[in-house]
């Protein structure tokens, strides 16, 4: 049964969230019905890593499972026709072996939180960016973004209804950089928390407005204890821009 990688980005605005549910809109369910309507299959969408209501993406991998081998480009192009008007568009597909998996072939998953920091508000950009009127000190943000680097016990930046066994994560990049008018937070490692990147993208914040020093960052996340996390920034600044897999995934 051949296999199907895809490269997906969409709009997570008007979704409840990637993974598919009976009563709600989802980036999933879409999906689905696009495989449906383009070879009549009833297939699942499995996908490296959920992102939840609201979140967007421009680098989602996702692999499915089809009774009849397609070239690729049929593949993407006629999931694309049936996507239309939904904000979700697949960029490439490519056949791959059988035991790989789009979440557990994964080697790492890499995030941008998008902060406006200027006093009118976002036109253009509404819904794409976390707008903050007030003017943020990025030098100050990405020097406490180091102190989140390595192994950790990420409770303080870990949602309380996370069901992940182990609180341990190992951030390999964190920081800031001042892109026009816009603050981009990079984030990259194996795998994250719920909410962790919200999380520890709201607590920059903090700091960049001078409520909060380097120093509080670590201490609050050496506390381990979620009372200690700043606000959670919005859900509509974040995406998922890439996921990284060992080079032997191409057939």
């Amino acid at each position: 049964m051949p296999r199907y990688k895809l490269l997906i980005e969409y709009d997570g605005g008007p979704f409840n969230g990637f993974q598919a549910q009976a009563d709600q809109p989802s980036v999933q369910g879409t999906l689905e019905r696009a495989v449906l309507g383009f070879c009549g299959e009833a297939v699942r969408v499995h996908v490296a890593g959920r992102t939840d209501t609201g979140v967007h993406a421009t680098g989602q991998v996702a692999h499915i499972d089809l009774g009849k081998a397609w070239k690729p480009d049929v593949v993407r192009d006629a999931l694309n026709a049936h996507l239309v008007p939904d904000p979700v568009v697949v960029l490439a597909a490519q056949e791959v072996s059988e035991d790989w998996h789009a979440r557990f072939s994964a080697t790492g998953r890499r995030y941008l939180y998008r902060i406006l920091d200027r006093r009118p508000p976002a036109a253009l950009e509404r819904g794409r960016v976390w707008w903050i009127k007030n003017s943020l000190d990025v030098g100050a943000m990405d020097d406490a973004a180091q102190r989140l680097l390595g192994l950790h016990d990420f409770t303080t930046f870990r949602d309380a209804q996370c069901q992940a066994k182990s609180p341990l994560r190992t951030l390999d990049v964190a920081r800031a950089r001042r892109v026009g008018q816009e603050i981009h937070l990079e984030f990259a490692a194996r795998s994250f928390l719920h909410r962790q990147v919200r999380s520890m993208a709201g607590s920059l914040a903090e700091v960049g407005a001078g409520r909060w020093s380097a120093d509080d960052l670590a201490a609050a996340l050496a506390a381990a204890d979620r009372t200690r996390c700043g606000q959670v920034a919005p859900a509509h600044g974040l995406y998922l821009t890439g996921v990284d897999y060992p080079e032997n995934a191409a057939k």
